[in-house]
């Protein structure tokens, strides 16, 4: 008898923890965040993201995902239309979605986006071979290009700069729309002269496309073209590409170019409480996190509230006023 009342105790126990793992794992939220290539920055830093916040997934019971994609127009997009819950997007991808611009011009403002915070800077690269002869932007005209895949913020930007040169797409020889990890294979296999890449530094994919056979450089933007760039798009900013980064190209001294913030968007039906968490983790760990990534080093608490076209959502809100930041 005493034998079964101790049989029952422990069935009845085991199921209980049973139910209640069950329950913990049923009340875990999953949360995708979309990057870009893996190529790229967007990829590892949503990576760092995930791990700071996975890390506090037993105290705000999310758990997230990290998916590689096509970039800022897809994330934009994958986000407004429920299949990701957040997104990396070049703040200008995201001022054009807001205001209905660009992609977005027939469906008009995307008026469900919501800004959670800025990342880091995104340089502007056109990589010429030197072998093309390109030194200047002008000398594009002609030439094949690969001026970015299609849903991908560096397409955009290699239509504005060219516009800034009174240039098309259509002056070009071949306007290639490709991935950047396509484009510094073609480049190097010389079947292509020149491609476009709107990334962090350093990266990897440009360190690779300045370190094979074919000996390449950067076109440099001239300051009346730059002025003319920046008049009207309040998200682009003049910078230069370090070359310290890039000891394998042609360049000796760092070259003038222009730059866009990368910013983690969502959209308003996102609950409170999962933006709240990811933010307040983010801000709270900011010193590891910009461990994690070369291109997160400089961030700052007030430079990562810069450069957000789409209103705050209300979970990060809630977070920035308590630190002190809003």
């Amino acid at each position: 008898m005493k034998k079964s009342f101790w049989t029952l105790m422990i069935f009845c126990l085991a199921a209980a923890l049973m139910f209640s793992g069950q329950s913990a794992l049923a009340a875990k939220q999953f949360v995708t965040i979309g990057t870009g290539g893996v190529t790229g920055v967007y990829f590892p830093v949503g990576k760092a993201i995930a791990k700071l916040v996975n890390a506090q997934g037993e105290t705000y019971g999310l758990r997230v995902t990290v998916e590689s994609t096509g970039g800022s127009v897809f994330n934009i997009n994958a986000v407004l239309g429920e299949d990701m819950d957040l997104g990396v997007a070049q703040s200008d991808r995201q001022f054009e979605a807001v205001k209905g611009l660009s992609e977005w011009k027939t469906k008009g403002p995307q008026k469900d986006l919501r800004s959670v915070f800025s990342l880091h800077s995104e340089t502007y690269f056109m990589v010429a071979s030197e072998e093309s002869g390109i030194k200047g932007y002008a000398d594009l005209k002609g030439k094949d290009v690969a001026v970015g895949n299609p849903g991908s913020g560096t397409l955009q930007n290699s239509k504005d700069v060219l516009a800034a040169y009174g240039l098309t797409l259509d002056d070009l020889g071949k306007s290639e729309w490709l991935k950047a990890s396509e484009s510094a294979k073609l480049l190097q296999d010389g079947r292509i002269d020149a491609f476009a890449y709107t990334v962090g530094n350093p990266a990897g994919l440009i360190k690779e496309a300045t370190s094979g056979r074919v000996k390449v450089r950067f076109v440099p933007a001239s300051p009346a073209a730059l002025d003319k760039l920046l008049a009207g798009r309040p998200y682009y900013v003049k910078t230069a590409i370090p070359v310290s980064f890039y000891p394998m190209g042609l360049d000796q001294a760092d070259v003038p170019t222009f730059a866009v913030k990368a910013t983690l968007i969502t959209r308003a039906g996102v609950p409170d409480e999962v933006i709240y968490a990811i933010t307040k983790t983010v801000f709270t760990n900011l010193d590891e996190l910009k461990k994690l990534h070369p291109a997160l080093s400089g961030l700052t608490p007030q430079a990562m509230l810069e450069g957000l076209s789409a209103p705050l959502h209300p979970g990060a809100l809630k977070y920035y006023k308590e630190a002190g930041l809003k």
